[in-house]
């Protein structure tokens, strides 16, 4: 299924919960004030705007964003909260789509795994060379990224149970010849005999094998925590924020570009 197929009207109007999960203030609050200071007062580039659960609140601290992405109903949704003019999106793919401005962005941004949605290596790759087209020089591209699981299966499995409470389940299950995995989530009422499905396939990737993809584009890493409050990352650590900086540049102006 293509992930244009996936992230439909129906994902679209549940995606936002506001105050809660990925909506939550705790997790919510940092990842906006790790990106507003990387930004440094530049303009943002975010890939995979989604619905702007980022995007938005950042966006309401003066910090100029743009979108690029895929899903035209997320897209929809993400303007019931902001227009055109405060938030511009161009509608296409991540790895290939040019936003107006190119070339003079303080910062490009990826979170929550969404560079994983990208199906093969070839097109992970192209997303980091479209971060380096966009941006200007000395800027940076942010990623946020889980590490995969796959020391949790045991022998002969191919899944992970990676969230449960009440009413809800979701599990990973892994191709690791192919580094595919897919998301499985369920969603049920306590007594219901049925239960309601969302399946959203990825590629994952080693911390090591992104930086190679950020090498390729012409990126150093700078620096890479554990969590969006600054959190060393070690061998156990279950995600990562990687920075990734553009050789070059001078001091950059407020727009994002480099000053003469």
């Amino acid at each position: 299924m293509r992930q244009e197929e996936i992230w439909d009207a129906r994902a679209a109007r549940s995606y936002d919960t506001p105050g809660t999960g990925m909506f939550a203030p705790d997790v919510l609050g940092p990842t906006v004030d790790t990106l507003a200071e990387l930004a440094d007062g530049g303009s943002v580039l975010e890939f995979a705007i989604g619905t702007g659960r980022v995007a938005v609140p950042l966006a309401a601290r003066g910090v100029a964003v743009t979108g690029i992405e895929l899903s035209r109903p997320m897209v929809e949704q993400l303007r019931t909260k902001a227009d055109e003019e405060a938030i511009p999106v161009v509608l296409g793919d991540m790895a290939t789509a040019t936003a107006p401005g190119a070339g003079r962005f303080r910062l490009v941004c990826l979170v929550f795994n969404a560079i994983s949605v990208l199906q093969t290596q070839p097109e992970q790759v192209e997303c980091f060379r479209n971060a380096a087209r966009h941006l200007a020089p000395g800027g940076r591209f942010v990623i946020e990224l889980w590490v995969p699981e796959v020391h949790k299966l045991p022998p002969d499995r191919k899944a992970v149970v990676f969230r449960f409470g009440t009413g809800h389940i979701s599990l990973d299950t892994y191709d690791v010849l192919t580094q595919q995995v897919v998301s499985h989530h369920f969603d049920f009422e306590e007594g219901e005999r049925t239960a309601e499905l969302f399946q959203s396939p990825h590629r994952y990737i080693w911390p090591s094998e992104l930086d190679l993809m950020g090498q390729l584009a012409g990126f150093e890493l700078e620096s890479r925590h554990a969590d969006w409050q600054g959190g060393r990352f070690t061998a156990d650590s279950a995600s990562h924020v990687s920075v990734y900086r553009l050789p070059g540049g001078g001091e950059l102006d407020p727009a994002g570009g480099a000053a003469n």
